[in-house]
């Protein structure tokens, strides 16, 4: 078999993307406080990007007098009027206890955020804080340290007591006898291992576990409390309803979830990205550029650029190809913000002027092809962005939702028969709640779409309502 060499000549086509382009897709899809962290790490590492700074005016300077007899009598109003107290500081006559407070807040705000903010105590750390406190032994703050690790974040204890035993080298009475100890500090029925347990402790703290069938609608009947099976309650323990409820009242003002308010996720803040006034019947949108600097190229760039030498020269383009190429896609970012908000607003209208109720069915395709670019792009810029509308702030994605055909052949959106199924179960009557199919009947006289059992169930489960039997009201 021969071998030789050919040399052949191929045409194609590649979709390649530059570090650039990858940048400007990224910049889309960040949210607000992302984009000021990425542009304030760009101005710490390009030194050819300048934060713009708003010019200030020179003060105007005071008139000095022409002639030296009018010099000195200028001299001398001065002396007069010297401040001689901010002059002598500390050691003035005078006391400086009216200015404390401004010297407390200067201090403060030179001050670090973690000097001046404490952080918010977690469940663990404040058991601890009480164990310390204690008058328990060695021994025993020991097996409380191995209870307290092992509790979840809602404050059940996840752990057996031979498990805790074992891990603190101890008999399964000396954790018992923690355990309950444990049990009765701040938030009260915290390391119990079950619900009835935790409820039990809180009825001993409160004096309630006196009362026998308290003590059993806690330990035997908690599942058919909570399925509201109430009538097998009153034939068992010949009780009235009335007696009943002061039964419920007693069980509902008790936490079921100790640890809960000690939980670890931190509130979300937002802050809007395009806000959306209503003037009359136009609407205006304002893209929220506070805080964000305005970027530009240094004004040393050409001198740098000029004077670097050969090997210093290809850096020195490269960072000011980057810098440009960040203004230009921060533009282009702003801008195809605004084209999607602006479409946004001419799609749904009707919410804007009338609320929740008139948003249309609308998907990413639809505001595509109204501005003109690709369904990707839209998908990216309206992730975690939010619109300060005149109904609150919603997440751009808010505005886009599914269709339901009416009768008429026209459509309307999901979230508006969202709406209604909400507001309809707000104002039901307690004792005779709505069902599904019920519910179902009332959006076809008031929309006049035909709508399944199934799927007033799925946007019934969607807003986090129970069904009908949970909702219903015994008493």
């Amino acid at each position: 078999m021969a071998l030789e060499l050919r040399q052949q000549l191929k045409l194609s086509q590649q979709l390649v993307m530059t570090p650039q382009l990858q940048q400007a897709i990224k910049l889309l899809q960040l949210s607000r406080l992302e984009l000021l962290e990425t542009v304030q790490q760009e101005l710490m590492e390009n030194p050819f990007l300048e934060e713009g700074i708003e010019e200030i005016s020179a003060p105007v300077e005071e008139k000095r007098p022409a002639s030296d007899e009018d010099a000195d009598a200028y001299t001398q109003e001065i002396a007069r009027n010297a401040d001689w107290e901010d002059y002598l500081g500390d050691f003035s006559s005078t006391s400086r206890q009216s200015s404390s407070r401004e010297v407390e807040i200067a201090s403060e705000e030179g001050l670090s955020a973690e000097a001046r903010y404490s952080m918010r105590p977690t469940l663990e750390g404040h058991l601890n804080w009480q164990l310390r406190l204690s008058k328990l032994t060695e021994k025993q703050k020991e097996i409380g340290e191995a209870v307290i690790g092992n509790l979840s974040s809602s404050g059940y204890l996840h752990a057996t007591s031979e498990d805790v035993a074992a891990l603190a080298n101890a008999s399964i009475e000396e954790v018992e006898t923690v355990l309950k100890i444990i049990q009765r500090f701040d938030p009260v029925g915290v390391a119990a291992r079950t619900a009835q347990e935790c409820l039990m402790v809180q009825l001993e703290v409160l004096n309630y576990a006196r009362d026998p069938i308290l003590v059993s609608l806690v330990t035997e009947h908690l599942e058919d409390l909570e399925a509201k099976r109430y009538k097998p309650i009153l034939r068992k323990f010949k009780l009235s309803p009335e007696d009943l409820k002061e039964y419920l009242d007693i069980i509902q003002s008790l936490d079921p979830l100790p640890g809960a308010s000690f939980g670890g996720g931190e509130p979300t803040y937002v802050s809007p990205d395009v806000f959306v006034y209503r003037m009359d019947e136009d609407f205006i949108i304002a893209l929220n550029d506070d805080g964000l600097p305005q970027l530009h190229l240094a004004s040393f760039y050409e001198d740098s650029l000029q004077a670097a030498k050969d090997a210093d020269k290809e850096y020195f383009q490269d960072k000011m190809r980057s810098a440009a190429w960040l203004i230009k896609s921060l533009y282009q970012r702003q801008r195809t913000l605004y084209k999607v908000m602006e479409s946004i607003v001419r799609f749904q209208r009707n919410f804007f002027l009338h609320g929740v109720s008139g948003l249309k069915p609308l998907i990413l395709k639809d505001i595509a092809d109204d501005i003109g670019m690709h369904e990707s792009t839209v998908s990216r810029i309206t992730s975690n962005k939010y619109a300060a509308t005149p109904y609150g702030i919603f997440e751009l994605k808010f505005f886009f939702n599914s269709a339901l055909s009416l009768d008429d052949g026209s459509e309307v959106g999901s979230e508006s028969v969202k709406a209604l199924i909400k507001k309809y179960i707000n104002a039901e009557d307690p004792k005779e709640p709505l069902s599904d199919e019920r519910i179902g009947e009332l959006l076809k006289e008031d929309l006049k779409v035909n709508i399944a059992r199934r799927t007033v169930a799925k946007y019934r489960t969607a807003l986090d309502i129970p069904s009908s039997s949970k909702r219903r009201a015994f008493f």
